[in-house]
């Protein structure tokens, strides 16, 4: 009987353990490409009054999830130059990062997305018109080689830190300096949130300054409309102590039919004395935005830029801006 029983036993503790694996899940790996281009036809009104075709931007990668929280991305930027002519392309390597996330935390390392103005650019939605206004105006890199984190504390507030070089995506190189970031975002009901950053660029040379970078956000968003408001200060640009900038961003977008919207935005940029007033200046984009199927967008828009040089012209532009991206 006793034997009986041992086998019976064993039998039943091995239908447990096979009744428990099954109730595991296990995560199977699973990639995705990564390919989106954009471009886009104007006419420009006035002096300059060029017209044409105009590829901007590329990007191939692939993401793959590994399972266990663990995701490796691998991104190129095929763009423009300003240090050749506009007829050729120039290939970076955007992202190389991988990435952990285990609960409320997320780490990044590699080359990564950086925290600066990436909430931002995601609010506005339209990263393929035109860029966010830090973005726009070279407060930041989007991308750089280094670390960062994340954590959820609650519903409403979430913080991250980040530590990366500072020489941006485009330059890959190391230095005395380093890039810190510190971030919290607030979201204190459904759809209204905020987002504050500080930043510290700490200089290489002894002759120059650490760059600081203060910037804050607020917007709403549901299924109808957004619209946010975003204030920027950078201090001592280029590491020149008292070159300060300025700005604000406002926008806002509307959905009008199924795949229609219309968006609106005004940025002022700004120097303190004037020290870089050939470049200040105000900028307003209105326009409508089509959905054609699931991966194609087309955005017609109209453009006015307001330079605040003494005896300089307001410029006029209309785009049509295209998007393809799986």
């Amino acid at each position: 009987m006793k034997r009986k029983n041992l086998i019976a036993a064993t039998l039943l503790a091995c239908i447990g353990i096979s009744a428990k694996a099954q109730d595991v899940k296990i995560e199977e790996p699973k990639g995705k490409a990564i390919v989106q281009t954009f471009g886009n036809f104007n006419v420009n009104f006035g002096a300059d009054n060029s017209r044409g075709f105009e590829l901007e931007r590329t990007y191939l990668g692939y993401e793959y999830k590994l399972g266990n929280g663990l995701t490796v991305k691998s991104v190129m930027d095929i763009g423009k130059s300003g240090d050749v002519s506009d007829m050729q392309r120039i290939a970076y390597i955007k992202n190389a990062m991988l990435s952990w996330k285990k609960g409320n935390m997320t780490l990044n390392g590699g080359l990564i997305s950086t925290t600066q103005f990436n909430f931002q650019e995601k609010f506005w939605g339209y990263r393929y018109i035109m860029k966010s206004f830090q973005d726009q105006y070279k407060f930041g890199s989007s991308a750089d080689l280094g670390l960062s984190v994340a954590y959820k504390f609650a519903d409403w507030i979430s913080a991250d830190a980040i530590v990366v070089n500072g020489e941006g995506y485009k330059k890959i190189q190391k230095d005395n300096g380093l890039n810190y970031g510190l971030g919290l975002t607030l979201t204190p009901v459904k759809g209204f949130q905020i987002r504050l950053y500080g930043g510290l660029n700490a200089s290489a040379e002894e002759n120059k300054e650490d760059i600081i970078n203060i910037a804050t956000f607020a917007g709403y968003k549901n299924d109808r409309f957004t619209i946010g408001a975003e204030y920027n200060h950078m201090m001592n640009a280029s590491y020149k102590k008292g070159n300060d900038q300025y700005g604000y961003s406002v926008f806002a977008s509307m959905k009008v039919a199924k795949n229609t919207e219309v968006y609106a935005r005004f940025d002022d940029l700004y120097s303190n004395d004037e020290w870089n007033i050939s470049k200040d200046e105000q900028t307003t984009i209105v326009g409508a935005q089509f959905k054609l199927g699931k991966y194609v967008k087309l955005a017609p828009n109209f453009r006015m830029a307001m330079p605040k040089a003494e005896g300089s012209d307001n410029t006029y532009a209309a785009f049509i801006n295209c998007y393809f991206g799986l």
